[in-house]
């Protein structure tokens, strides 16, 4: 299957989005207030790249395992999951985030996929999981205008009725200079879920399939209160930026991966004209940014 080249970015964005506060937003702001003007402000689209493709189908490939009954979650039958999700998957990606790939370089993608679906396997059953949800779709305000969104892989029941947040990574573990980012999402998830359920998640595990890795974490109420007061702390940064357009850029190690360069004063250009801060909502827009990140 052949999709269509990914179209040159656009400096400006569409209209009718209202802004919320997801896990990657909130890191985009902490680490440079001017990426996250140009994503969540701009919606300057991010090229795609085959890693998050590749991760894309995977949590697709994943959701459609934990749907079979429990007998049926094999490793045979995930490896049978690729192509349709893939078909599913594609389908439903924004043009700009699509990969032109030849049918060497869909095989490929296959054959890596199918690699990190045994990574899977080799941390936890599925037979075993009894997931709530999937690609659970999380909404909730802090406060009257604090509104905290975003999606989480996969929510489990456990025996006791307690409940246990799951995040999928498709990369190798982090370092411990990424692992409190990596934290810090796990956190925004259990928050989200007790303000939404009255219960606070017994354990964040977060699995990485490509290195075979599970980090784990056990939230309790005082922390999760901490971190709500720290998300309300980063949105009021974020509105006071909005009112004046003032997003600086910080610049920092991981300038060289960025894909603003050619917008940042740090590397001598210019942003592009500030847009003013979005106010209505385009439900469609806001659900298609939360599933990439």
């Amino acid at each position: 299957m052949t999709k269509p080249a990914v179209p040159p970015a656009s400096d400006s964005r569409p209209p009718g989005r209202r802004l919320a506060l997801s896990p990657s937003r909130a890191s985009d702001f902490r680490q440079c207030p001017l990426l996250y003007r140009l994503r969540a402000i701009d919606r300057i689209p991010q090229p795609p790249t085959l890693a998050m493709v590749r991760g894309t189908l995977v949590h697709a490939a994943l959701e459609e395992l934990l749907a079979l009954p429990a007998e049926s979650r094999t490793l045979e039958a995930a490896h049978g999951l690729v192509a349709p999700s893939w078909e599913r998957v594609s389908g439903e990606m924004p043009e700009d985030s699509r990969l032109d790939l030849d049918e060497r370089g869909l095989a490929q993608l296959f054959e890596q996929s199918k690699t990190l679906l045994a990574g899977y396997f080799a941390l936890e059953d599925p037979a075993g999981v009894t997931p709530s949800a999937c690609e659970l779709r999380v909404e909730v305000d802090l406060a009257p205008d604090v509104p905290l969104r975003g999606f989480v892989d996969r929510v489990d029941e456990l025996a006791d009725g307690a409940l246990r947040v799951v995040d999928y990574k498709t990369g190798r573990a982090p370092g411990d200079l990424y692992e409190a980012k990596a934290l810090f999402q796990m956190k925004f998830y259990a928050l989200a879920l007790w303000k939404l359920r009255d219960i606070v998640p017994s354990e964040l595990r977060l699995m990485y399939l490509g290195s075979g890795d599970t980090l784990t974490y056990e939230p309790d109420p005082d922390e999760l209160e901490r971190f709500s007061r720290t998300l309300v702390a980063i949105w009021r940064a974020i509105q006071a930026a909005g009112r004046t357009g003032d997003f600086r850029a910080n610049p920092g190690p991981l300038c060289k991966w960025c894909e603003h360069q050619s917008r940042c004063p740090a590397f001598g250009n210019t942003p592009p004209e500030y847009p003013g801060w979005p106010d209505d909502v385009d439900d469609e827009a806001l659900v298609l940014e939360l599933l990439a990140e």
